[in-house]
């Protein structure tokens, strides 16, 4: 590389004045540095003295000497005894080409096929939606929200002054791997008390909620390229954790009785995973049978497969008392069995935990270290002293009531609203229900409908891998109070309604006020 003159042109300076501006000697240095990596003063270039660049910059002698000062220190200039100041040798255009001051660095780049970029399972993870389309819509309806408005935020500020008190979990160490060891007491009594999980505190491993929890089972449990069955349609985490790893997924229909076991062992019997959810099958609602579940079981016995149950919101079940888990039914031999406080207290704790088989604890403990290091034991502490205190059942048994009174004001809202556009059945548990489309209108163009209003609804048949799609829209009503359902039903209606009316047929009211063919009154 040639030399430029001695004492080469640095170029016009547009200094800054004002309070936001950067010190003088900061926007000279920048100036400076700027033109040797964008090439303006090449390799072996002789810079200015201070004095004169102070002149041509209308600026203190001081000021120019920072600038060269800081320029010495990183490398960028260099002195030689009785000579001045050049720019480094070692500055080649190979370097500079990189640097995000050249020019050419930052205009945009479209790599080539194969190019750098990320791997390919950087790109599958990137590309694999764990939150339902439109989930960027923050408003009413949003599924899995739990009613905040209801949570007893004057007792947790109180047990989080009590555990800002204690200095043992206040400001400590790093926590055990598995998690904090009084709040995996707790889990494994609460557990075994309302779940029917069989298993011991050792068991019972706490994670940066549910979503850590599946990821973790992905990775640990199989290889890339091992099938792993999903239920169809199905919960969008599970399917972006199993893609994550690398597995190859095998949609499974579900019926009336969940996971339809005869139809997975026909597609791919010799699967290494299953992931289920038999307390109350997401999105659609149905139980597992009984048959269904012994039926699963054997499979995982017959192939040395595992399956993981993911037991999201079976707290709240509004016909009857709660179902005991898969995992009892199985002495916890072959379930991995999933829970999360996301949906009982709040999702902004990302709190969830993992029950692993006995014979595996010691083995998954150590991988989940590797995977993610230890969680802080704050939150664990005061989520503990909120179970051992007896506040977490009471808390859920509120709830319950509350949840039960907003699901049947949405119905009954339905019923008055959406005649004609949604078919809004109760649903047996849970903090969502289905809105099933009439006619043949698209539920990913209600959605937008819907979001453009406030409205954070999830499309039915995003759901799908494969087989029938059933659209429909999944409507949260635990986080609405029933005095505003009617509202926000009714705006609700507003928003879709114009989507149906080449479908819609005009309608009558009875006299007696129900519905009968009316129009919308909206």
């Amino acid at each position: 590389m040639g030399k430029a003159p001695s004492g080469a042109v640095i170029g016009p300076v547009n200094l800054q004045d004002g309070p936001e501006a950067p010190p003088l000697y900061r926007q000279v240095y920048l100036h400076i540095r700027r033109a040797i990596l964008g090439g303006q003063l090449p390799a072996g270039s002789r810079l200015p003295s201070t004095r004169v660049l102070a002149q041509e910059l209308g600026v203190s002698r001081n000021t120019v000497a920072a600038a060269f000062d800081q320029l010495y220190a990183e490398g960028f200039i260099e002195g030689r005894v009785g000579s001045g100041s050049y720019v480094t040798d070692c500055i080649c255009e190979t370097l500079v080409e990189a640097c995000a001051d050249n020019p050419k660095a930052a205009a945009p780049v479209v790599p080539d096929v194969g190019g750098p970029g990320l791997s390919r399972r950087g790109a599958v993870m990137a590309n694999a939606r764990i939150v339902e389309q439109h989930a960027r819509h923050v408003g009413y309806f949003r599924p899995g929200s739990p009613a905040l408005d209801a949570f007893p935020h004057a007792l947790w500020q109180r047990l989080v002054a009590k555990r800002l008190r204690l200095r043992e979990t206040a400001i400590g160490n790093y926590g055990p791997p598995a998690g904090y060891e009084p709040l995996r007491r707790a889990v494994a009594g609460y557990l075994a008390t309302a779940r029917g999980v069989v298993c011991s505190p050792d068991q019972v491993i706490i994670t940066a909620g549910a979503q850590a929890a599946l990821d973790l089972c992905a990775r640990i449990l199989a290889d890339p390229g091992d099938k792993a069955w999903i239920e169809d349609p199905g919960y969008l985490g599970a399917r972006g954790a199993f893609r994550a790893a690398g597995l190859d997924i095998v949609p499974v229909p579900v019926d009336e009785e969940g996971l339809d076991v005869a139809a997975g062992e026909a597609q791919a019997p010799h699967a290494r995973l299953a992931y289920i959810t038999p307390s109350r099958q997401y999105p659609t609602g149905p139980v597992m049978s009984v048959a269904r579940r012994l039926a699963l079981l054997d499979w995982a016995r017959r192939n040395d497969a595992w399956i993981i149950e993911d037991d999201y919101d079976s707290e709240y079940r509004y016909c009857g008392r709660p179902l005991t888990a898969l995992q009892g039914l199985d002495g916890g031999r072959r379930v991995f069995y999933i829970g999360t406080f996301s949906k009982v207290l709040f999702p902004d704790l990302r709190l969830g935990y993992l029950v692993v088989p006995e014979q595996l604890v010691g083995e998954v403990v150590r991988a989940r270290a590797v995977a993610s290091g230890p969680l802080p034991v704050f939150n664990q502490a005061v989520v503990a002293d909120f179970m051992e205190e007896g506040h977490f059942t009471a808390h859920i048994r509120r709830m319950r009531s509350l949840y039960a009174e907003r699901q049947e004001a949405m119905v009954e809202a339905g019923r008055t609203h959406m005649g004609g556009m949604l078919d809004m059945q109760p649903a047996a548990g849970g903090l969502q229900l289905i809105g099933r489309v009439q006619g043949g209108v698209s539920d990913l163009d209600l959605v937008e409908r819907a979001g453009a209003a406030g409205m954070a609804v999830t499309p039915l048949s995003q759901m799908y891998l494969g087989g029938t799609v059933e659209n429909g829209l999944i409507l949260g009503f635990a986080a609405v109070d029933a005095r505003a359902m009617n509202l926000r039903i009714r705006q609700l209606a507003q928003a879709i309604e114009p989507a149906f009316r080449s479908t819609v047929q005009p309608m009558t009211r009875r006299a007696s006020g129900s519905l009968e063919r009316v129009p919308l009154a909206l």
